[in-house]
């Protein structure tokens, strides 16, 4: 299967009506028996990656997971039952292509999980703003390199912090302004504009499969977990400590992982949809959730997408996996 562009625009209304149901109150118990099955996830080395990985294992799935060190990878593999581990680092694109020739199964499911947050204002090697680089155009390129090694599905980690997320004007230039640091950086806008282009890409992705067929790409967020990604904001991490209104507000990191749990195995998801908690998508069990409109542009999906095959160097119909 080879994924490719066509001139065909393939409208995807957020207000269209949705068939795919998820029961009330889905939770790890309804995964059903994983025997034989093939998961990779990013950034399995904590948080939501950790429980989504001890998730599976524990449903007797073949389990693969990245780690940015051999050292992090090994210790995730006793916490959490998976099989083997990629050295990944989506900050560093060689890394990315090292990784990917790594891949050799075929994989049932992909999770692209791994992702920064709100961080103080840093580049890569490659010269692109970190949380773009490493939420968006990292994971780009990866799942770009392995298309041809995922059957299943694709599923993407966005937030509910896209809709802070514009891509500045939605041309091809304000968006590599944006994807290289360029102009005035708010950790914030930069945070809701890599969890914007996790959406832009997931539906873009899937105008590709309603024209040719393919694994289904699917989102999912967390709603307001207890994870690492809360260490780079002050106030967050104040409001951290102070224990028991944290824990009223925030769920555990396990809850937090139910939607992407949910995306990557329930049987009844047929399409390309957005998985959230359900009590005002900040804690809950998993249901269907829309994105804000702009999530769901052709055009800005396009432009994003020519943008990134050109500072990744990778076209999915001509990369080595596709």
């Amino acid at each position: 299967m080879a994924w490719k562009r066509s001139g065909v625009r393939i409208p995807l209304s957020p207000h269209m009506k949705n068939k795919v149901q998820i029961p009330a109150h889905w939770d790890t118990s309804a995964i059903p028996d994983q025997t034989g099955k093939n998961f990779l996830i990013t950034g399995a080395t904590s948080g939501l990656g950790l429980e989504t990985a001890k998730a599976l294992a524990a449903k007797n799935a073949h389990v693969t997971i990245t780690a940015r060190s051999t050292e992090k990878g090994e210790k995730a593999l006793k916490q959490t039952g998976a099989q083997e581990f990629i050295e990944l680092d989506l900050a560093d694109l060689s890394s990315v292509h090292k990784a990917a020739k790594e891949v050799t199964k075929k994989y049932d499911v992909v999770f692209l999980n791994a992702g920064i947050m709100v961080p103080p204002f840093a580049k890569t090697v490659d010269g692109f703003e970190s949380q773009m680089a490493t939420n968006h155009l990292g994971h780009f390129a990866f799942a770009g390199l392995i298309a041809k090694q995922i059957t299943g599905r694709l599923v993407l980690t966005s937030s509910f912090a896209h809709r802070m997320g514009t891509l500045g004007d939605g041309t091809q230039k304000d968006i590599e302004k944006r994807i290289r640091g360029i102009g005035k950086y708010s950790p914030w806008v930069a945070y809701g504009d890599s969890k914007l282009a996790n959406l832009l890409f997931v539906y873009e992705l899937e105008r590709m499969r309603l024209k040719n067929g393919g694994f289904i790409p699917v989102a999912a967020h967390p709603g307001w977990a207890q994870t690492n990604l809360f260490s780079h904001d002050e106030k967050i991490n104040i409001f951290a400590k102070m224990g028991d209104l944290f824990g009223r507000i925030a769920q555990s990191a396990a809850q937090g992982a139910l939607p992407q749990l949910c995306a990557g195995t329930y049987p009844g998801i047929t399409k390309s949809v957005f998985i959230g908690p359900e009590h005002f998508e900040l804690r809950g069990h998993p249901k269907i959730t829309r994105g804000k409109s702009l999530a769901y542009d052709a055009e800005l999906a396009a432009n994003l997408w020519q943008v990134s095959q050109s500072l990744t160097g990778v076209t999915w119909e001509n990369s080595a996996h596709a």
